[in-house]
């Protein structure tokens, strides 16, 4: 069983597409070692761009190189590449329908020590909000793979956030169910609905293997695509459960669970719940101690479900 970072898997994706597509191009901003794109720089000296750190340089460059009929994608860690660049990618890449894919690297928490700075916890909500703009946060390396090998050949702007780390596994290599822009039901039940995105997917699923051994149904959306976001998944998991809970690696302003929220008020009302990292500097720590410490895991996605059932 694979076990690679989400990164890694991006690299392999683009070097396989890159043996037959000349017009593929990475471009890094200091950060071909974060991004696990040395390989790419090496075998393919010719289609990558070293911009340094510059990151506002960087989405224009990958644009501008993009308008000249290059398939761009800029790597750039995702704190830097959704902050510094917000407006290339609202103007030089959304509004100008541009072909380029943003890369943001070790999302969310990923960096740990390095504190708030590095910490990308209102990226969602920043390009969520540009139009033209798709948001993507897929859970682990397979589904990775799938979602890379359909944004190589469309033609439309997006940015991908994934951690920093390995994770553990959601599917399996020879099992990935996937469809571009619909959300993947990994289990269907009748007590609570979990919709999440990204690394949280695996806890989500962990808490209702937890909840299933108390006799309670859950009902498991991975929606890593956030934008576009699947409305009718939502509603279904919605509509089929007394209570709906979101789990994201970000504020509790603006991402998963504000969407999740409006769609679920405007079509089937009921208690709606957002697991989400606080409206405040997170503590120092790994990825894992600082989900254990927000009780971003199974165990603490499973309590909550419990106190709201009970409630």
């Amino acid at each position: 069983m694979t076990n690679i970072a989400n990164k890694q898997m991006i690299c392999e994706v683009l070097m396989e597409a890159a043996k037959n597509d000349k017009d593929i191009v990475v471009l890094c901003s200091d950060s071909r070692g974060s991004a696990s794109a040395t390989p790419f720089a090496n075998k393919y000296p010719d289609q990558f761009v070293e911009v340094g750190i510059a990151e506002q340089d960087l989405v224009g460059i990958a644009a501008g190189m993009a308008r000249c009929g290059k398939r761009t994608f800029p790597m750039s860690p995702a704190c830097f590449i959704t902050a510094r660049s917000f407006e290339q990618c609202k103007v030089d890449v959304a509004y100008s329908h541009t072909n380029v894919k943003l890369i943001g690297i070790s999302g969310g928490v990923s960096y740990g020590a390095l504190g708030m700075s590095h910490h990308s916890a209102q990226d969602i909500a920043c390009m969520s909000s540009i139009p033209g703009m798709r948001v993507y946060l897929p859970s682990d390396c397979y589904q990775t793979r799938k979602l890379m090998e359909h944004l190589v050949k469309d033609n439309e702007p997006a940015y991908v956030r994934v951690g920093r780390n390995a994770v553990d596994p959601v599917y399996s290599e020879n099992d990935v169910p996937f469809v571009m822009d619909k959300a993947t039901f990994i289990s269907k039940g009748t007590d609570i609905a979990l919709i999440a995105c990204g690394e949280m997917v695996l806890y989500a699923k962990q808490a209702a293997e937890i909840l299933k051994e108390k006799g309670i149904s859950a009902t498991v959306v991975d929606m890593y695509c956030v934008k576009p976001i699947d409305k009718s998944a939502v509603i279904e998991a919605a509509e089929n459960a007394k209570a709906v809970i979101s789990i994201e690696e970000h504020s509790e302003f603006g991402g998963l669970g504000s969407m999740v929220a409006q769609i679920v008020s405007e079509h089937c009302p009921k208690k709606c719940v957002t697991l989400a990292l606080p409206d405040s500097p997170v503590i120092t720590g790994s990825s894992k101690e600082v989900f254990a410490y927000y009780h971003l895991t199974g165990p603490g996605i499973a309590a909550k479900a419990e106190e709201i059932l009970n409630g």
